[in-house]
C-alpha cells in the first residue's frame, strides 16, 4: 500500500492509542513483525514547537522506528503548519491531522472530532498544512460525523483528496458514539466508494485477524489499523499479516517469548524515559499482557507494587520458573508461595500510580 510517496511493506497500522502507543511500545510491536506504519500520540502544536518535556516524550522516535506517522491536533492553521514542518524535520515520514478524537478537552478546544462540525473551515485548515510541508504526504484520521445526523465522512474524505490529502483513516463510529455500540461497516465502506484513488484504511474492533478480513471483504478498504488488541497482543499483527497473505494464523508465542516482549517493553522505557516511569506503566500495563499469559494471578497481583528494575526482573524469573513446573503438571497455582518475591516489601514504598492519558 503507498501512501502518497511512502511506500509502505503492508497495509497493518498501529493505532495512536493515547497514553499507550509511545515509542518503547512502538518498538515492541514492530520486533514481532507485520507494522506496516505506527503512528504518534496525539501532538499539540504548541507543545511540539515549545519542544516541552511532555511533547518531546510523545513524539520520541528512533531508527528502528520507521516509518512513523505524527499525529497533530488543533484548529490554529498558522500553528498546524508549524508544528507539520517540525514534524517532517524530526523524523515524520506522514503528517497526520486527527479528525477523530472524541475526547471533551480536545474538542472543545475545536480539535479532534470537532473538525467533523464544519467541513469548509475544516478543508481551508488542512489545506494549508498540506501546502506547508515540503516532502511529506499529510492524511487524516476521521469518525463518521459528530452524530447520526450529521455523517459527513463520505463528502469530507472526497473533498480532502481534492485539496492533497493521501490518505484517510475512518473509525467507523460517530462522536456521540465514542467506543460504544458496533463499529459501522458500512459507513467505511461509503468512504471508501467515496474517494477516487487514495487508500482509505478501516478502524475499529479489529480484534483477530478475521476481524480485519471481514472489515477489508466487507468495506472495502485498503488497510486495518489496530488499536485496543494490539496492547494485550503485540504479535497481532504477524498474525494478521500471515492471515491475510496465506489464511494460516502462526502458533501464538510462548510464555517466555511473552516474558521477553515484557522485558523489552520494560527497558526501553527505562532507556527513552526512565526507571520510574517503567514502574508504573508496568504496574498498570501487566493487565494487558495478562490476557493472553492465563494462569498468571501472582505474576499480576506481584507486578503491581514493584519498585525498581530488581523488582520487575525478580518477578518475571519467579513467573517463569512457576509456570516451568505448572505447564509440566508438577504444581497447582499457589496462593502464596516461596518461589515468588515478598509482595509487602515491595509495596513498602510504593507511590501512586499516574492516571492514564486521555487524549
Amino acid at each position: 500500500m503507498n501512501i502518497g510517496s511512502v511506500k509502505l511493506a503492508g497495509n497493518l497500522l498501529l493505532s495512536p492509542i493515547a497514553g499507550y502507543c509511545d515509542l518503547s511500545f512502538r518498538l515492541v510491536a514492530r520486533a514481532c513483525g507485520g507494522v506496516a506504519l505506527a503512528c504518534t500520540d496525539l501532538l499539540c502544536p504548541e507543545g511540539v514547537l515549545r519542544e516541552n518535556k511532555r511533547s518531546m516524550e510523545l513524539a520520541a522516535t528512533c531508527e528502528n522506528d520507521s516509518p512513523l506517522a505524527m499525529q497533530l491536533y488543533g484548529s490554529d492553521a498558522s500553528r498546524l503548519c508549524e508544528a507539520a514542518r517540525w514534524a517532517e524535520d524530526h523524523g515524520a515520514a506522514i503528517v497526520d491531522i486527527n479528525m477523530g478524537c472524541p475526547v471533551d478537552k480536545i474538542t472543545k478546544r475545536d480539535g479532534g472530532s470537532a473538525l467533523l462540525c464544519d467541513i469548509n473551515r475544516t478543508l481551508r485548515l488542512t489545506e494549508q498544512i498540506v501546502r506547508a510541508v515540503r516532502h511529506v504526504p499529510v492524511t487524516a484520521k476521521m469518525r463518521l460525523g459528530w452524530d447520526d445526523n450529521r455523517i459527513v465522512a463520505p463528502e469530507l474524505a472526497r473533498r480532502l483528496e481534492d485539496i492533497g490529502i493521501a490518505a484517510v483513516t475512518v473509525h467507523g463510529r460517530t462522536t456521540e458514539m465514542r467506543f460504544q455500540g458496533t463499529v459501522r461497516h458500512d459507513g467505511i465502506a461509503a468512504v471508501v466508494r467515496a474517494v477516487r484513488r487514495i487508500p482509505v484504511i478501516g478502524n475499529g474492533d479489529i480484534k483477530s485477524p478475521q476481524d480485519a478480513r471481514e472489515m477489508i471483504a466487507r468495506t472495502g478498504c485498503a488497510g486495518v489499523m489496530i488499536g485496543r488488541a494490539a496492547l494485550s497482543a503485540p504479535w497481532i499483527f504477524r498474525d494478521t499479516h500471515s492471515y491475510l497473505a496465506t489464511g494460516v494464523i502462526p502458533s501464538p508465542p510462548s510464555v517466555e517469548e511473552k516474558c521477553q516482549m515484557m522485558r523489552d517493553h520494560f527497558y526501553n522505557l527505562i532507556k527513552y524515559r526512565n526507571e520510574r516511569v517503567a514502574v508504573c506503566e508496568f504496574r498498570k500495563r501487566i493487565s494487558w499482557y495478562a490476557k493472553h499469559l492465563n494462569p498468571c494471578r501472582q505474576l499480576r497481583d506481584a507486578m503491581r507494587v514493584i519498585n525498581s528494575r530488581e523488582d520487575f526482573d525478580r518477578v518475571i524469573d519467579a513467573f517463569l520458573a512457576w509456570r516451568a513446573e505448572y505447564d509440566a503438571g508438577r504444581c497447582a497455582e499457589p496462593i502464596e508461595s516461596p518461589a515468588w518475591p515478598s509482595t509487602m516489601a515491595m509495596s513498602e514504598n510504593r507511590t501512586a500510580e499516574p492516571a492514564p492519558t486521555a487524549a
